[in-house]
């Protein structure tokens, strides 16, 4: 259950003279360390030392003012500790882990500081200290959402205010997953920084808009013009995307924990919770019982997912097995093909009217493609769904999966089938090479960026 805190919450800065210190002792302590987090050589110990003081001491010069955190950053102060008097090997933060539970104290404008050995999604691949001073957002609307319809009780939508430099990335996530352990524990919670998500799609909506003559219609204008606004907006969409993974008809397991499989089901799996909370926002907007906060947000999450996947998902990264790539291409593609989206004297409109009906089908087609999935063998389904999308995405012309199952080695194991998908097997089209070139600039200067950055 949440835990409702009484009174203002504790508020510090970034400039807060214990935060700077915790914050240079980690990146210092970075230096010192390899890919698995230790630091493996004798003559690092006394610096790492050093620092893992400075690191203990700044923790407790904070600690009166997060006592809502009080267990875990005991926790943490021991695990550093425990850490350092073993030499410095591979780290274990189980037990601070463990002890840190943010989405029991879900109140807008709780702070947490939060240091752990970590690796950062779209950031550092090595699990070195990484550090975040960081807030929560929950707006009341979305309190009322959760409790409702939407319950959610490990989503934690937050806000930077300072971090290591592991998060001066592309990294919006503060994940357990990612914290060195010795063992996997149940995890109970996943933050999302929706600061982040919101500051790079203003940024890249309003470039993309003008390269492409968009004329925008008014609500999407008021999420370029407001970011508070907008972070709220992503808050209510990752609230219904997040606990949509394990809901519905699925094919057993979405993703298929620790199997290998085709990068496109990743693509159908994410674009169907994205769906779900668009077909849910249209719900809630239409719903005369619904609050006003929670039906004026319902409309901006639908413009929020059209546009943050046709304009950033599909041509951000590399082509490598790019499943967000793939699944903003097919969510333009079905758009255009069903005679919404158009591209015309080289200016690009879109039917609003008509948006809701046709992305609502597109849901559909992929809620099928999975209630039937039951019923069928993974390969079956592997080649359903790749059906699926390149009913609407033209394939790569060098791909063995576009010419059918007698085109593959469907009498061997699965994993023959995974090893025939090309990393790009389906590429950008052209509209979407041309938009990449003039968009590159753009969507690279959104690394590092939070809600306080410049739009």
């Amino acid at each position: 259950m949440t835990v409702t805190l009484t009174g203002a919450p504790t508020r510090i800065t970034a400039e807060n003279p214990a935060w700077l210190r915790l914050r240079n002792a980690a990146e210092s302590l970075q230096t010192l360390q390899i890919q698995d987090g230790s630091v493996p050589d004798a003559g690092h110990h006394p610096a790492a030392t050093l620092e893992v003081a400075e690191i203990t001491e700044s923790l407790t010069d904070l600690a009166p003012q997060f006592p809502h955190d009080a267990a875990y950053l005991d926790a943490v102060v021991a695990d550093f500790r425990a850490w350092a008097k073993a030499g410095f090997g591979i780290p274990d933060f189980l037990a601070s882990l463990l002890a840190f539970q943010p989405q029991l104290q879900r109140q807008d404008g709780l702070q947490h500081v939060v240091i752990f050995p970590m690796y950062t999604q779209n950031g550092s691949s090595s699990r070195l200290v990484e550090a975040v001073l960081i807030e929560v957002i929950w707006p009341d609307f979305v309190a009322g959402l959760e409790a409702g319809d939407y319950s959610n009780k490990l989503f934690v939508p937050i806000r930077f205010l300072d971090f290591t430099r592991g998060y001066n990335t592309n990294s919006a996530v503060l994940f357990p997953e990612t914290v060195a352990v010795r063992e996997t524990p149940t995890f109970t919670w996943g933050a999302i920084f929706a600061d982040r998500e919101a500051a790079r799609f203003r940024r890249v909506l309003r470039a993309a808009a003008d390269i492409t003559s968009l004329d925008l219609p008014a609500g999407a204008m008021e999420l370029l013009a407001d970011q508070e606004l907008t972070e709220a907006t992503f808050v209510m969409w990752d609230l219904i995307h997040d606990r949509t993974h394990m809901r519905g008809d699925l094919p057993f397991d979405p993703f298929m924990i620790k199997q290998r499989m085709p990068y496109f089901l990743y693509s159908l799996e994410e674009l169907r919770c994205d769906l779900t909370a668009f077909r849910e926002s249209v719900r809630i907007e239409q719903d005369e019982d619904a609050g006003p906060e929670a039906r004026r947000h319902a409309k901006l999450v639908q413009y929020a997912i059209i546009f943050d996947r046709i304009f950033r998902f599909a041509i951000t990264g590399n082509r490598v097995r790019n499943y967000d790539g793939l699944g903003g291409q097919l969510l333009f593609a079905w758009l255009h093909q069903h005679h919404v989206l158009h591209w015309t004297d080289s200016r690009l409109s879109i039917d609003w009217d008509q948006v809701p009906d046709a992305v609502i089908a597109l849901g559909a087609s992929i809620d099928e493609l999975y209630w039937r999935s039951i019923d069928r063998p993974k390969m079956a389904h592997w080649l359903a769904a790749y059906q699926l999308i390149a009913a609407t995405v033209t394939p790569n012309p060098a791909s063995f999966w576009a010419k059918g199952p007698d085109a593959l080695p469907v009498a061997g194991p699965p994993r023959g089938l995974t090893d025939q998908v090309l990393d790009d097997e389906f590429p950008l089209s052209m509209f979407y090479e041309a938009l990449e070139k003039k968009m590159r600039p753009v969507i690279e200067s959104t690394a590092g960026i939070t809600g306080a950055t410049a739009l």
